[in-house]
């Protein structure tokens, strides 16, 4: 089976159906996931702020982080399960869209960016934890996320518009 008739099965799928032809399914979607993107880009600004050296509230980065990413991986799984349901609503047309794809990218590059954080400067926090300005590594892990997370948003909202 080739990805385009693997695409069209998932498109032509009862629950796909149901949320392309409702007149509220695809829209209540859409709103859900516009609002898990503000909070997922909302905590996310605020600890790559403070990455990039920007004093937040809390004095130290690891407590920011700590109490912040609850909320994001919560808004993060609401925006997937709804952008999924969105996706398989118009899967063909989507799977061609070059702001999707782009979008899809960006996020994957995101999820990059996160990892070699992790990785690197988070695994050393200790260390810089309430110095400002933070290693350069967690600066620019700050400045990347920033950019994607903002390419990301961009991307999305003009795939309805490609």
């Amino acid at each position: 089976m080739d990805i385009q008739s693997l695409l069209q099965t998932l498109q032509d799928t009862t629950l796909a159906t149901l949320i392309r032809e409702s007149d509220s399914g695809f829209p209540a979607l859409e709103s859900l996931h516009v609002i898990g993107i503000a909070l997922v880009l909302g905590s996310i600004v605020v600890v790559d702020l403070r990455l990039l050296g920007i004093a937040a509230h809390r004095p130290g980065a690891l407590r920011l982080i700590k109490e912040l990413l609850p909320f994001t991986w919560v808004a993060f799984v609401t925006c997937v399960v709804t952008g999924v349901l969105m996706f398989m609503a118009n899967a063909t047309t989507y799977a061609q869209n070059p702001m999707f794809l782009g979008k899809m990218g960006l996020l994957a590059l995101a999820g990059l960016n996160m990892a070699i954080f992790h990785l690197g400067a988070f695994r050393r926090i200790h260390e810089w934890d309430t110095n400002l300005p933070p290693p350069t590594q967690a600066r620019i892990a700050g400045f990347s996320s920033l950019a994607l997370w903002i390419g990301v948003i961009f991307l999305g909202r003009w795939i309805a518009f490609v």
